[in-house]
């Protein structure tokens, strides 16, 4: 049975076309609450836009949902903490509409400033009032552009080319970085002062919720024209609509509000407000960019892969092509470490050596530790929990890096301390062929070994001595287990040995127990690592 996609609002057809091939794609209205509930109930992930909740209580109704997708930039209609609880991959599309936001905070600037809506509003009805509705230029005005993010970088290069002057405020940004872009950094205060024109580019947070109230529009610029493009609630529109009232504020454009859907508000009275119902980012350009990159993201979710765009990994961000063939490396050392370690370690160091740490490599140690756990809780382990459970059984996992390396060109160990003082490490590298890449492993536990890395391997320690390999293949060929491939590995003749075998079927734990009997085994244990 193919996974579940509920897509619970308007998705673009071509990224419904992402996930028709390999995924069972469903379709629910995301506003019909009971309808919702109950379609979760079988979805593996969900693609919503803004007006789906996806609550702890949508999260509790899904026990199969692995990913929650938001085709959009904000995040404010999912309960990111409940999914990541639960170990649910939250993905959002975080550059899929700042180029349409950006543009629309430029056509709400403009329109305010030519008075352009209620203009037209008149005419239609009638009305050929010129000067009623004389504006102002842009040329040689103060833009002031509160936040200078992603959309608030693209704002300002777009008004800087009607010949404007740009300060901004923004706690979080480099001067040199904002003189590259022609800005000057001011403190809020200077900027409510100097500007004439203030378009507010924030997220919506506890900090910057009614960064502009009464207080603020008490000593604007007079004649100042402000936009908010970014988030409802950044301005205070009560306070908005009375400084527009008293004429301290010549106009404002607003696209979004406090409280959505919005059709009541002090602004509507205004015929200097240029009002509109959050279409920041609609556009048809940013609809389909913004299913597009959701759809992808679900799709490397669901199969298990590594998401850049995931807002609740802790290693988020974009993975370097040449360190994405070492995620499964990791993840599957972590899962061989578990099995040969025969429990949880104390603590664990994830080693990367080689001209691969000249990237950041620190997703590696967040696949390792997926890997770690993945045979030790029944829950699934994900990359959003798997840290969580780590801190949760008290075992530190920590990063090693090194340039140089030998016999291979990379090489990654995962090697940890146990509670009773044993060091136990497992090593692998990635070896690059004409068609493929070949995940092996290299040493374990001190051994020398080079064998691939998939389906079932078994781990039998024992002391050196002639027979045993037959034993084992004897013992196995009669219970029905295909042995793929083996590799015998000794410190010295007669001394300590390890054998590894690939096996084509998991062992059940007594036939197990019957081979590690049958050669006296010191150590038995089994690492299962398919593919998931």
């Amino acid at each position: 049975m193919n996974p579940v996609v509920l897509i619970a609002e308007e998705l673009a057809p071509a990224a419904i076309e992402v996930l028709a091939h390999d995924f069972d794609v469903r379709h629910v209205d995301g506003t019909d609450r009971p309808a919702l509930l109950s379609a979760l109930a079988e979805a593996d992930a969900v693609i919503v836009r803004s007006a789906t909740q996806i609550d702890a209580e949508a999260v509790s109704a899904a026990p199969r949902l692995k990913v929650v997708a938001r085709a959009g930039v904000g995040l404010d209609n999912v309960e990111v903490p409940a999914a990541t609880a639960r170990g649910v991959m939250v993905v959002n599309a975080p550059t899929s509409n700042i180029v349409s936001a950006a543009e629309q905070a430029v056509a709400l600037l403009l329109a305010v400033a030519r008075n352009t809506a209620s203009a037209s509003a008149a005419l239609k009805a009638g009305e050929w009032k010129r000067s009623k509705y004389t504006g102002v230029e842009l040329q040689g005005k103060t833009v002031g552009v509160v936040g200078l993010g992603r959309i608030g970088v693209l704002f300002a290069q777009r008004i800087a080319a009607f010949g404007t002057r740009l300060i901004a405020y923004d706690p979080y940004i480099q001067p040199a970085r904002a003189a590259q872009l022609g800005v000057r950094l001011v403190g809020l205060e200077e900027l409510l002062r100097e500007a004439d024109f203030i378009s507010i580019h924030l997220p919506k947070t506890p900090e910057t919720v009614g960064l502009i109230g009464e207080k603020e529009l008490s000593i604007v610029k007079p004649g100042v024209r402000i936009v908010n493009a970014a988030r409802g609630g950044l301005v205070d529109e009560q306070a908005l609509a009375d400084a527009i009232a008293e004429g301290r504020v010549a106009g404002a454009g607003v696209d979004v509000y406090a409280k959505e859907p919005c059709t009541s508000s002090p602004l509507f009275a205004f015929d200097n407000v240029v009002a509109t119902p959050h279409l920041g980012a609609s556009t048809h350009e940013a609809q389909d960019k913004a299913g597009l990159a959701v759809a992808k993201s679900v799709k490397l979710a669901l199969q298990g892969e590594f998401v850049p765009d995931a807002v609740n990994v802790q290693a988020g961000g974009v993975v370097a092509e040449d360190v994405r063939p070492l995620l499964p490396l990791a993840e599957k050392l972590g899962r061989a470490f578990t099995a040969v370690a025969g429990g949880v370690a104390a603590s664990v160091t994830v080693e990367v050596r080689g001209e691969i740490v000249n990237h950041d490599v620190s997703v590696l140690k967040l696949a390792a530790t997926k890997g770690l756990f993945s045979s030790v809780v029944e829950d699934q382990v994900t990359y959003v929990n798997a840290p969580h459970l780590a801190a949760e059984r008290g075992v530190e996992v920590t990063l090693a890096t090194q340039a140089e390396t030998v016999d291979h060109p990379n090489l990654v160990t995962v090697r940890g301390a146990l509670p009773d003082g044993r060091t136990v490490s497992v090593s692998g590298t990635v070896a690059h062929t004409g068609t493929r890449d070949v995940i092996k492993l290299t040493e374990v536990d001190g051994f020398d070994v080079e064998i691939g890395a998939e389906g079932i391997l078994l781990f039998l320690r024992y002391a050196d001595r002639p027979g045993v390999v037959g034993t084992v293949g004897t013992l196995l060929g009669e219970a029905g287990i295909n042995i793929a491939a083996m590799q015998v590995a000794r410190r010295e003749a007669g001394g300590e040995t390890l054998m590894t075998l690939t096996v084509d079927q998991a062992l059940g734990a007594d036939l197990l127990t019957s081979a590690a009997d049958s050669i006296g085994a010191t150590a038995a244990s089994a690492a299962d690592l398919r593919d998931e």
